[in-house]
């Protein structure tokens, strides 16, 4: 029987386990957004069509849905260490395998792969940075887990972006070899580390497709639902679409000025989520919604005045709702989840959430060879503009929590 531990301050070991999750969050978050930069260069070389570059992107999405579906709660039940263990080491295979493939079924397998595995380590990772959660900062843990995805997203592009424009033809195996060999270290290293949530029956039993709301906090998750849509719909926009924006109607082809899109986004969120992170949960996701459909519009309003920097600044507007909107909802659904359904309830928030990162992304890919990206952009915008208002209005009217 491993030792548990039931919060980070309980021993050394413990403390050491709160950041080192953290950093794990973060490099799995930094290898999703890692080939954001890549899809223009795969799009112009393989003759790949808009539907298609956002298929590849959209197809982790789905994967990620599917595993979190099967497998969301399965460290309730067999430990955390396993599940981190095995996913990091999946993950380095999924991050050579798109590093080097050379057609479309190549990079779809190797986005489904990762897709698979980030939806094994998502709701794991979440529910052991909530197990470790220092006493002496109660709630810290639902920020910490949105500001290190938020960090992980904005690194991943930009480092990207630069070996992209530093290094050229062998730009995909200097990033992915490097992300391969942070994570076959991660999926050592959490050996080292307590484990956090006992073993107990009902394995096979959790591997049905679930993804578990208890009653108390049904009314909370519904009313915060539409804030995390248009949060990760507004991700899902720009890590699919974002560079070749920025390529095409700011005339820009060198790969940082388009990666920064994606980085701008992420990092304001980021910044966003640790500056207000001591706020109520309520005032965090009115912010968030209200910097979302603000931001969003101002990004139209860029777009229609061909101005590449107030577009920056309109995303990064955008960003602090990103990062916030989702940190707010967390924090109120957090504290209501019992420790035996945590991980099953982070499933389901993080449910809502990829189907808003890959769907609506799709969606564009499809309507972009009939309206062009830039009427794909403005209807796209105009969609998270309405939906972030109804969002805040919800919270605005709704519970106090």
């Amino acid at each position: 029987m491993p030792t548990l531990i039931p919060a980070a301050d309980a021993s050394p070991r413990g403390r050491r386990g709160f950041p080192f999750v953290l950093a794990a969050t973060t490099a799995m978050m930094a290898g999703a957004s890692a080939p954001s930069p890549f899809y223009p260069v795969i799009q112009a070389e393989l003759g790949f069509t808009p539907v298609m570059t956002t298929t590849v992107f959209a197809v982790y999405a789905v994967a990620l849905l599917a595993a979190l579906l099967v497998a969301g709660s399965l460290s309730d039940h067999v430990g955390r260490r396993p599940l981190i263990s095995v996913g990091f080491g999946l993950l380095a295979l999924s991050v050579m395998l798109f590093s080097h493939a050379d057609s479309a079924a190549g990079f779809i397998t190797a986005r489904i792969l990762q897709g698979i595995t980030s939806g094994l380590l998502l709701s794991t990772l979440a529910a052991t940075v909530v197990d470790l959660e220092p006493r002496n900062r109660p709630g810290s843990a639902a920020a910490w887990n949105s500001v290190t995805a938020m960090t992980g997203l904005a690194s991943g592009a930009l480092i990207a972006g630069i070996v992209l424009d530093s290094v050229g033809d062998d730009a995909s195996t200097a990033v992915f070899g490097v992300f391969a060999g942070l994570y076959l270290l991660m999926a050592v290293g959490i050996w080292y580390l307590p484990e956090t949530a006992p073993r107990h029956h009902g394995v096979w039993a959790s591997l049905r497709p679930s993804a578990y709301l208890p009653k108390e906090i049904r009314t909370t998750f519904l009313q915060g639902a539409p804030a995390v849509f248009a949060g990760w719909a507004t991700g899902g926009l720009y890590l699919s679409l974002g560079p070749a924006i920025v390529a095409t109607q700011f005339q820009r082809s060198s790969h940082l000025p388009q990666s920064l899109v994606v980085t701008l986004l992420a990092g304001a969120g980021a910044l966003a989520g640790y500056l207000i992170r001591r706020r109520t949960p309520r005032t965090i996701t009115l912010y968030g919604t209200t910097a979302l459909a603000v931001g969003s519009a101002c990004t139209l309003g860029a777009l229609a005045h061909e101005s590449l920097p107030l577009y920056y600044l309109a995303v990064m507007i955008a960003g602090t709702g990103f990062g916030t909107a989702f940190s707010g909802v967390l924090r109120s659904i957090t504290p209501l989840t019992r420790p035996e359904n945590r991980a099953e309830v982070l499933a389901a928030i993080f449910v809502v959430s990829y189907t808003a990162f890959g769907i609506p992304a799709v969606v564009a890919g499809l309507l972009v060879p009939h309206l062009g990206i830039a009427t794909t952009t403005y209807l796209y915008g105009t969609v998270i503009v309405l939906l972030s208002t109804t969002a805040a209005l919800l919270r605005r009217f709704g519970t106090n929590n």
